[in-house]
């Protein structure tokens, strides 16, 4: 496609899907773009960072991120006793419950919980780095329903536990067990009956599915073990398959939806893509690969995408998580990779004209969200810190919000 078009096309993607909601109720916010629509931020952060309003503990140990709702903020960790959700009170950090959802803390490399809660009304839903969808009741943690990924001969690509954050759509709830049975599944949310299966014969990976409405069909998108594929929200059949983004060691960045085009990046030597989707003629829809990046020019390994006008911002290289700025349209790289301050990942969020950058170390970057140049606004190191950060940032209700193993940091921005 003519590059001045296909930006004209994606811009127009971009006016369509802005939300405007100060929660942060799932992986990647309200609509998976992992861009928070708050205004009006960072004129308290100071030369050390902004202030810290609470430290609370009793998490559990993991690297899951944190959704918040309505003054409450949830998420998931390993504890003795097995491996749970917990509930928090935003005003004050204090815990209000924690629900065990497996017996034992699940064994597997790099132990800890993986899974963000996705809220959807009363109702919360996780899956257990073991292989298991629970439903709880917001209020108390009481479980309402479960499945076990086992039911449908579940399997992963490669042993370091299920990291999927399900996603709610109008009545069903999807998550993906991957194996021969149901790669992908479609369950009603308040039971858990199963409505369809989708028989992809993959591993899982460790990405989340996102919505397409490409081509004029509604597909789930989703990284497997062995591709990136779309299938039919309607009926979960396989729509269209992309392999060459697939690594066999984990494929982790949860894709970019916008309009007829899919992103999708992953490390690992591998690389990135942007793939055009377009009707074939008989219902379907075909995959067309519009350009290719390769290992030296864009990997993103599991610190997340942000995509920002028509600029993805993000940590490139495997293991370095060094600053890049990317335009989607075209594949150029507008600066970067910076040698910024801090060490290893970078788990990034938009908000307010800023992408904040959360280095492995600890290391918080502000970063001006422009293709211009690296433009570190502020930087400062939290209050806590411990192994790795690879939790994601979330910008929730004015408050920055950084997860370390058992402890969760509230900051004013």
């Amino acid at each position: 496609m003519h590059r001045r078009l296909l930006t004209v096309c994606l811009g127009i993607a971009l006016a369509a899907t802005t939300a405007h909601a100060a929660d942060w109720p799932q992986w990647r916010g309200p609509d998976r773009t992992n861009r928070s629509t708050e205004t009006n931020l960072y004129t308290n952060w100071s030369a050390d960072g902004p202030p810290l309003v609470w430290m609370a503990e009793g998490l559990g140990g993991g690297y899951a991120s944190v959704s918040v709702a309505d003054g409450k903020i949830y998420t998931t960790g390993n504890f003795d006793d097995g491996q749970a959700v917990t509930a928090f009170d935003a005003a004050n950090g204090k815990r209000l419950w924690k629900t065990a959802v497996t017996e034992e803390p699940p064994k597997h490399g790099y132990e800890g919980s993986r899974s963000t809660p996705t809220i959807d009304s009363d109702r919360l839903y996780v899956v257990s780095s073991d292989g298991r969808i629970v439903c709880l009741r917001r209020d108390d943690g009481s479980e309402l329903w479960s499945r076990k990924f086992s039911d449908w001969e579940g399997k992963m690509m490669s042993g370091w536990g299920y990291s999927e954050s399900p996603l709610v759509d109008g009545d069903r709830v999807i998550c993906t067990p991957g194996g021969p049975v149901a790669t992908i599944v479609a369950l009603d949310k308040m039971t858990g009956k199963e409505i369809w299966a989708s028989p992809i014969d993959d591993g899982a990976g460790y990405a989340s599915i996102v919505i397409s409405e490409a081509a004029g069909v509604r597909q789930y998108v989703q990284l497997l073990g062995n591709a990136l594929v779309g299938v039919d929200a309607a009926n979960g059949k396989l729509l269209w398959r992309y392999r060459r983004v697939a690594n066999s060691t984990a494929n982790i960045p949860t894709p970019i939806a916008v309009g007829n085009h899919i992103f999708t990046s992953t490390a690992y030597n591998t690389g990135s893509a942007l793939l055009k989707l377009t009707a074939d003629g008989s219902g379907g829809v075909q995959a067309k690969e519009v350009y290719w990046l390769g290992s030296k020019e864009l990997q993103n390994k599991h610190g997340g995408m942000v995509l920002v006008g028509k600029h993805i911002y993000c940590g490139h290289g495997n293991g370095n998580g060094l600053p890049i700025c990317v335009d989607i349209t075209t594949g150029e790289t507008a600066w970067g990779p910076e040698r910024a301050p801090g060490k290893g990942e970078s788990a990034i969020t938009y908000a307010d004209g800023h992408v904040i950058f959360r280095r492995e170390n600890g290391t918080v970057l502000l970063v001006r969200a422009t293709p211009e140049k690296f433009d570190v606004v502020r930087e400062f190191m939290p209050a806590f810190q411990q192994g790795k950060s690879w939790a994601h940032p979330v910008v929730a209700n004015g408050r920055l919000y950084l997860r370390e193993n058992d402890k969760l940091m509230a900051y004013k921005l």
